[in-house]
């Protein structure tokens, strides 16, 4: 049984991985390939924590749930700014390396602060709401599989606004995530694997 926090701390280190793969390659297909894979699982991670943990956040942590909550939404709005950029850049174009990197740096710094800090008070909080952490972590793989593929920061960090607009641009990334190449040959992740 998953809890959230494994549920999070799994897309980070995946992430990280994507990451390192872009970074630590010099072949422009492989490149293009993690980067790709790389914006997928964040675009997707990104909206889950915003639908599913944020508004835990707030439920269970009260005033300082809600500053927590807040503070992550701004560090996500951040992100998908530069996101928006990375993401339409082929990997043979100068700025792609230095693009991504730009987005690891708050990134990074975003996923120690919620591992280290905002995650452990969510697990305290829970743990009187018996499996409410490893509800929350199914309700957050499932809610991953229905959100976009891309960043769209203009769709917000807040539900139920962001609920309704992924809804609408999924199917969209969906459909172009077929002609875009990713890790192993795949032609398009599957949202229900992960």
């Amino acid at each position: 049984m998953s809890t959230i926090s494994s549920a999070i701390a799994k897309d980070h280190r995946e992430l990280e991985q994507y990451y390192n793969e872009v970074i630590n390659s010099t072949n422009h297909d492989h490149q293009q390939r993690y980067g790709n894979q790389f914006t997928w699982e964040l675009a997707r991670h990104s909206v889950g924590e915003e639908l599913v943990v944020y508004p835990a956040f707030e439920k269970y942590l009260g005033a300082k749930g809600k500053e927590m909550a807040e503070s992550d939404r701004k560090d996500h709005h951040q992100v998908k700014e530069l996101l928006k950029i990375f993401q339409d850049l082929s990997s043979t174009d100068p700025r792609y390396l230095s693009k991504l990197k730009e987005i690891w740096e708050p990134l990074s710094k975003h996923i120690k602060e919620e591992e280290e800090h905002d995650l452990p008070a969510l697990e305290e909080a829970l743990q009187s709401h018996q499996d409410a952490s490893s509800k929350m972590a199914t309700s957050f793989g499932r809610t991953k599989m229905f959100v976009p593929s891309r960043s769209h920061p203009s769709a917000g960090e807040h539900p139920p606004f962001e609920t309704v607009m992924g809804l609408l641009t999924a199917p969209f990334d969906h459909v172009a995530d077929i002609f875009r190449k990713f890790p192993d040959q795949t032609v398009s992740p599957n949202p229900s694997t992960k």
